[in-house]
């Protein structure tokens, strides 16, 4: 079995800002815009981040999940923690694992060449945990949501060149980050700095106490810093820069590692 970050998205109240942030301060391009989210009242784009993604939704309606969302979390920030598993198989243990703990799906959509399996962020805490199947099998490839395979013609890694982790906060990040490793079926360890993480295959997933006045929610990602000079010039020139180690784009902490 094995499970990989693939895509981490963020929700914004108005999607240019974000992008042109992510443009100018990580070098980041859009590859794909996916038209189909319209039926969910938003709108997106999604940027490769080494050989995975970051997308930024954005509502264009009233009375949406995700505005709905921005309120309750004052603001624009971390939305879902989007994974991508070896087989059908894995995800439909994952689904019943799931069925389980009485975790409800939010969004289940199968076709012969993608299936969706997105958990309801009521039941998972922290933040949408979705779990897809691409049949293609492509952990560093071919990825569906991002139109396909077209998508590295738009990667740029002047900035930076990968994520390594993703952060959830909590006031009890320790029963949060038991839940996510039970529906994983991954065991929990602890980093270097001995904070709780849950170990996909190419990143993690880091449980930590909330402390900004948020609340429980996706709110950092530590991303793999190229070329640390231009990213932290560029963030103070727009007001992004949060010290010498962190910027803020979409409401969320990129960690430079």
């Amino acid at each position: 079995m094995a499970i990989r970050l693939r895509q981490i998205c963020l929700v914004a109240e108005q999607l240019r800002p974000v992008l042109d942030d992510f443009k100018a301060i990580f070098g980041l391009e859009v590859c794909f815009v996916d038209k189909g989210v319209k039926v969910f009242g938003l709108e997106n784009s999604l940027m490769p981040v080494g050989n995975n993604f970051i997308e930024v939704v954005a509502p264009i309606q009233e009375n949406t999940a995700a505005g709905r969302y921005l309120k309750r979390r004052n603001g624009d920030g971390g939305y879902m923690v989007i994974c991508q598993c070896d087989s059908h198989e894995t995800q439909l243990a994952r689904k019943a694992q799931a069925a389980k703990m009485n975790i409800r799906l939010a969004l289940e959509h199968e076709s012969p060449t993608f299936h969706v399996m997105q958990l309801h962020p009521a039941d998972t805490g922290g933040a949408f945990f979705e779990i897809d199947w691409d049949a293609k099998g492509e952990p560093e490839g071919h990825w569906e949501p991002a139109g396909g395979s077209a998508w590295p013609s738009a990667r740029r890694t002047d900035c930076i060149s990968n994520y390594l982790a993703v952060e959830l906060q909590a006031a009890d990040p320790r029963g949060l980050a038991e839940r996510w490793s039970a529906i994983a079926g991954i065991p929990l360890r602890h980093d270097h700095r001995g904070r709780t993480e849950l170990p996909l295959d190419n990143a993690a997933i880091r449980f930590v106490e909330a402390t900004d006045g948020r609340g429980e929610g996706l709110g950092g990602i530590d991303v793999v810093a190229v070329n640390r000079s231009r990213i932290l010039s560029a963030a103070a020139e727009r007001g992004r820069k949060l010290n010498d180690n962190q910027v803020n784009i979409c409401g969320v902490r990129f960690n430079l590692v």
